[in-house]
């Protein structure tokens, strides 16, 4: 892949996230690619469905479906935040080989570990996508301080 791909496939992680916003949601979206197309699509439903396991990546994979482990190791994962521990060890798991983050000024998960692992991880540092996450930051402080304090992290934007 290169920088203008990257760039192409992010657009389609950061609609996800708009339409995660729409139905109440975090505004946190994600896309799989293999082989330049794109094969899982996914956005954070932790809200919407009431799930404590529906992050943005999560949804993506299960979109996609179940792979074989060849297919998987020819893929990169797009989502517009630093994945969190959770996603961070399903993408370990799936031997996912690159991760290209929208930002992580927003929320900073693992990416040691990511690349002690193996995966690549690029930060294209986008303004859109710190601003989506901040603007709904500021408009929903409650909801994200829950959503931060149910799995440890703690912030500045609460």
């Amino acid at each position: 892949m290169n920088v203008e791909q990257d760039h192409q496939f992010m657009q389609d992680a950061i609609k996800e996230a708009y339409k995660s916003l729409k139905e109440g949601g975090l505004p946190i979206g994600a896309v799989l690619v293999k082989n330049g197309h794109i094969i899982g699509r996914g956005h954070n439903q932790l809200l919407q469905k009431g799930s404590v396991i529906l992050h943005g990546e999560m949804s993506c994979l299960e979109s996609a479906g179940r792979l074989r482990g060849s297919d998987y190791r020819n893929c990169t994962l797009y989502t517009t935040l630093s994945p969190c521990p959770m996603c961070s060890g399903m993408l370990i798991l799936y031997q996912i080989p690159r991760v290209v983050v929208g930002e992580s000024s927003t929320l900073q998960g693992p990416e040691w570990l990511l690349e002690e692992n193996g995966v690549e991880v690029i930060n294209l540092a986008l303004p859109e996508c710190q601003h989506l996450l901040e603007d709904y930051i500021s408009k929903n402080p409650d909801i994200w301080g829950d959503e931060m304090e149910r799995v440890g992290y703690t912030t500045d934007l609460k």
